[in-house]
């Protein structure tokens, strides 16, 4: 049980937690969001998922990972049974190679200080804190993450933690000075370090070049109101969590964009 360092320089460790979509009631099946996001670069990545069965959660990292243009080294989470447990344990260790896993202490939130974070910034400000609990939401609010990966990570810049130093005013009370560096993308940040290979970074900063990341911010809205006009769960119907596996929809935004650097078993 740890907390990662906030000076990691190399890029793979990545801090894990899920958003809640219920609303006001937990009650029922309702959706949440996978969310990763990387120490060193602030790479984030999102997955909507309808509940939070071995089945959903699985699918969801099976998505992510191999559109990563680096591999995965560490996974830290919190201590969520959806989380912990025999089938995810043994997908990080028999399906997936490589892959370190570590987890928060017990009741220590900022053990995970960046996703939390980003649960706000990435999450909530845009769809808030309604309740999702349909197929049709989840998918619709996948495809509002496709287009937020290429935004959030191509075009957005964010700052990095750079040095803490403990100081004593004249009355004699102490706090913590922290220095940042100068805002840098994530795909910037990535491309200072050997993590990204040469095509893949070929290709990427020509996907890059290819948008209008004005249009693609309008985009974005777009797609986040047809989210929020749909209607939600029918009381006493069920939905079929199967309509949102990656395996029977047809191929996303991101679907042709893959590297597999982390290495997953059949």
């Amino acid at each position: 049980m740890l907390r990662l360092p906030w000076d990691i320089s190399e890029p793979g460790h990545f801090e894990v937690d899920l958003v809640h979509h219920c609303g006001p009631t937990a009650a029922g099946e309702y959706a949440y969001t996978l969310q990763m996001i990387d120490v060193a670069t602030g790479w984030s990545e999102r997955r909507a998922i309808l509940g939070r069965s071995y089945l959903v959660m699985e699918d969801a990292f099976r998505c992510i990972l191999p559109h990563l243009p680096f591999p995965v080294l560490e996974i830290h989470t919190d201590n969520g049974s959806e989380f912990l447990n025999y089938h995810l344990l043994r997908f990080w260790g028999e399906l997936v190679q490589g892959v370190k896993l570590s987890r928060s202490r017990p009741f220590h939130k900022n053990d995970n200080p960046r996703v939390e974070q980003k649960q706000y910034t990435l999450v909530r400000a845009y769809v808030g804190y309604v309740r999702l609990d349909t197929a049709d939401q989840v998918n619709a609010l996948n495809d509002l993450y496709d287009r937020m990966w290429l935004y959030y990570n191509l075009f957005q810049p964010v700052m990095h933690l750079v040095g803490k130093e403990v100081v004593r005013d004249a009355a004699g009370v102490t706090r913590v000075r922290r220095t940042y560096d100068q805002p840098t993308t994530p795909f910037d940040r990535l491309c200072h370090t050997d993590a990204i290979l040469p095509e893949h970074r070929a290709l990427l900063e020509e996907l890059r070049r290819s948008i209008n990341p004005r249009a693609l911010r309008e985009e974005i809205y777009e797609r986040l109101e047809d989210l929020l006009h749909l209607p939600g769960a029918t009381p006493g119907r069920s939905e079929n969590v199967h309509h949102t596996l990656s395996r029977n929809r047809p191929g996303g935004l991101l679907s042709e964009l893959t590297f597999h650097r982390t290495k997953i078993r059949k």
